[in-house]
């Protein structure tokens, strides 16, 4: 149901971003070639398409993506990602109104959901490059056994200790460079309501309070457990499971990851919920938050790419309450929920969906 992985290309733009010791040069050549130098695998982690358009930059040069000053938001802006690539393809085709559009996303940072295949090497990528850019890079771990119930997003590692061997790769690849890291979405809420197996309960519980302690190791690494969203469930049922699941040892949790409920709604369920936890803080993910909840038609599928939705708060970690850490873009606008409405796989770059976002933008 949530996010997608980065896939190997974007791996490879982290790579290059790496190697590169001017972080203003990095957003200028990474972007400036982006329509032309980048090819293979899609960027969602069930494939699809990869937002380049008609390809080529038709001899233009796309002016380079920005970003916000440091003291409004100190995450890490992908200069590669997704919407950064479709900028490039429509300033190619001369098309600056979508273009312009789709700027509205490229120029914020995002989440990167680290893969099953090469963990180690992409959360040192990202969280480089993020540190020559005098950024923190979001990270987004998704990878638990039996992830997402079978649905759209299913999947994760193959088993509790291929799981294990998987966090230590991250948190090796992150070092001790700065990264805040959102741990399994779903993860706590799919035990709740009973969609994981109870034979699965036990073993997600001790991976989850592992994976809390393992990239705790890391010393400037802050980690916030999933929480799910004001429409799922009450405080009341899930303090509890989020204390077998090692919210004392995390920095906090997440509320409304890949979701559309809005901020005041989401706040008021995450300090009703940090009451019960011991007043741990949050981050509310308000990407495509901005119109909210979609009402209308079947309410198993109001999450899955739902119509008329729009880019809500833009990431900061100046917020309306100081029990909330931050706004974050933890799903990447503009990829897919899933199979649904018209859409793409789960996480691949869904182009039509992102111009949709940004029109309704207020």
């Amino acid at each position: 149901m949530y996010g997608s992985y980065p896939g190997r290309r974007r791996m490879r733009a982290a790579a290059r971003v790496r190697r590169t010791t001017a972080a203003t040069a990095v957003l200028t050549a990474t972007v400036t070639g982006a329509a032309l130098l980048l090819t293979g695998c899609s960027s969602g982690h069930d494939g699809g398409s990869d937002g380049r358009g008609d390809g080529g930059d038709g001899g233009r040069t796309p002016a380079p993506v920005s970003r916000r000053p440091k003291a409004e938001d100190p995450f890490w802006v992908n200069p590669d990602g997704s919407a950064a690539r479709q900028v490039a393809a429509y300033t190619a085709k001369g098309d600056t109104e979508n273009a312009e559009l789709i700027r509205k996303i490229a120029e914020q940072p995002a989440g990167e959901w680290i893969s099953p295949d090469t963990p180690q090497e992409q959360a040192q990528g990202f969280t480089e490059a993020a540190t020559e850019a005098d950024r923190d890079a979001l990270l987004v771990l998704y990878n638990v056994p039996h992830r997402d119930c079978g649905q759209f997003s299913k999947g994760g590692a193959a088993d509790g200790d291929a799981y294990r061997r998987w966090v230590d790769k991250v948190a090796r690849g992150i070092g001790d460079r700065r990264a805040t890291v959102i741990l399994e979405p779903d993860a706590v809420l799919h035990l709740v309501d009973g969609c994981t197996p109870a034979e699965f309960h036990e073993e997600r519980y001790d991976l989850l309070k592992k994976a809390v302690q393992r990239l705790k190791k890391q010393s400037a690494t802050t980690v916030y457990l999933d929480a799910g969203n004001p429409g799922w469930q009450s405080p009341d049922a899930l303090f509890e499971p989020l204390q077998r699941a090692g919210i004392a040892e995390a920095d906090g949790f997440s509320v409304n990851v890949s979701n559309f409920y809005p901020t005041d709604a989401s706040t008021d369920f995450g300090k009703r919920l940090s009451a019960k936890v011991g007043g741990k803080p949050f981050v509310i993910d308000t990407s495509r938050n901005g119109n909210g909840s979609y009402t209308k038609g079947d309410p198993a599928e109001n999450w899955c790419n739902p119509p008329g939705r729009a880019l809500g708060e833009q990431p900061t970690t100046t917020t309306a309450d100081p029990l909330v850490k931050a706004y974050l873009w933890i799903k990447r606008p503009g990829e897919s929920d899933g199979d649904c409405k018209g859409g793409p796989k789960a996480g691949a770059w869904y182009p039509e969906y992102a111009l949709g976002l940004a029109r309704n933008a207020k």
